[in-house]
């Protein structure tokens, strides 16, 4: 089963199909990105649609089980999933998510969008401490009381 992403607006991601492989391969039965584009656009009468990966975030892929890390890293497939609310990017190649914060820049090799500070690696009675986002500081505030 293929999955694809429909491009809507501003290249955001409005909707995701997936397609059964016999709708997606050419006669030799490989897969084909244009063979399932063509197909979904026949029926639906939309042109924009992008194969993505359901197994593929931070330009890695995982097992079905979404948490064990795939052998086989040839599977992951334009940085992350294209689910809804997502952006296409045509000339890298890949899907990310919106900016979650003018100071935040986007990793290339992940397709995810890195703080200009690190995530903090602090503990409090042996658990995990909670942080947010603070764009005025460009820095992380630890949440109290919350620990993760």
């Amino acid at each position: 089963m293929a999955h694809f992403a429909k491009i809507g607006l501003n290249s955001k991601v409005i909707a995701v199909n997936a397609v059964n492989d016999e709708d997606t391969t050419d006669a030799k039965g490989v897969e084909r990105e244009e063979i399932g584009r063509e197909f979904l656009e026949q029926i639906h009468g939309w042109p924009l649609w992008v194969k993505t990966s359901y197994n593929t975030r931070g330009g890695k892929h995982y097992e079905p089980d979404g948490f064990t890390l795939s052998d086989d890293q040839s599977k992951a497939f334009r940085k992350n999933y294209g689910g809804i609310g997502m952006i296409w990017d045509e000339d890298k190649d890949m899907f990310y998510s919106p900016q979650p914060h003018n100071s935040w820049t986007l990793n290339l090799t992940t397709g995810e969008w890195d703080p200009p500070t690190p995530y903090p690696d602090t503990q409090t009675g042996g658990k995990k401490d909670s942080y947010e986002w603070n764009e005025g500081t460009t820095s992380w505030d630890k949440v109290d009381g919350q620990i993760v």
